[in-house]
């Protein structure tokens, strides 16, 4: 079982993930791609807006008829507290003994992975598959056991170059702009997540 982990906070998920989503599927022979929404993340203070639970409802409206391969993990939130990547990946690999799993990310994550929490135990258990994000720098970080390679084999501690998302967008000019104009509607959200945050009067 080849399963591909795309985490972030999705404040809101928009079509970013979802392309970055699809370059995943098109290019790791994946059976299952699982997105993780965090509960808190522990490389940005709290942005505000809606709650976990919130933002783990406006996913799966994201999700809705995207792909069946397409899921949401909820381990981070059923956690609670600060989200740190190599705890879900622990919990995972100890209930899901012979998955191989691989870190879908942008290449704006990949800049700051080193200072992630234990960096090379991830590697241990798991791959990074980078999308390049327009911008971002494409820099490999120095970690010992990680291996730059054209196509996963699916064992861990590899990294694997996606095409470019050939998109900028970004969550947090989202919440911006849906809280300066309430009758806007940004370019990016996918129709049925702006129609629950509508209903649900959020980011206001």
């Amino acid at each position: 079982m080849r399963v591909g982990l795309l985490g972030g906070a999705f404040n809101p998920p928009h079509e970013g993930h979802l392309r970055l989503a699809r370059l995943a599927l098109e290019h790791l022979d994946l059976d299952e791609l699982r997105f993780v929404p965090t509960a808190l993340s522990p490389h940005k203070p709290d942005p505000g807006g809606p709650g976990a639970e919130t933002r783990l409802h406006l996913l799966t409206e994201a999700l809705r008829a995207f792909d069946a391969r397409c899921k949401v993990e909820r381990a981070e939130v059923a956690r609670g507290g600060t989200s740190y990547t190599v705890d879900t990946l622990e919990t995972l690999a100890s209930l899901e003994p012979g998955t191989a799993w691989i870190l879908v990310m942008g290449s704006d994550q990949l800049a700051g992975f080193a200072a992630w929490r234990r960096p090379e135990r991830i590697l241990e258990l798991a791959s990074l598959a980078v999308g390049r994000r327009p911008g971002a720098p494409t820099e490999v970080p120095g970690i010992p056991g990680l291996q730059v390679v054209s196509a996963w084999s699916g064992g861990p501690g590899e990294l694997v170059w996606l095409p470019s998302t050939e998109t900028d967008l970004a969550s947090t000019d989202l919440r911006h702009r849906l809280a300066a104009d309430p009758a806007e509607d940004p370019a990016g959200i996918p129709a049925q997540v702006l129609a629950a945050i509508r209903a649900e009067n959020l980011y206001r």
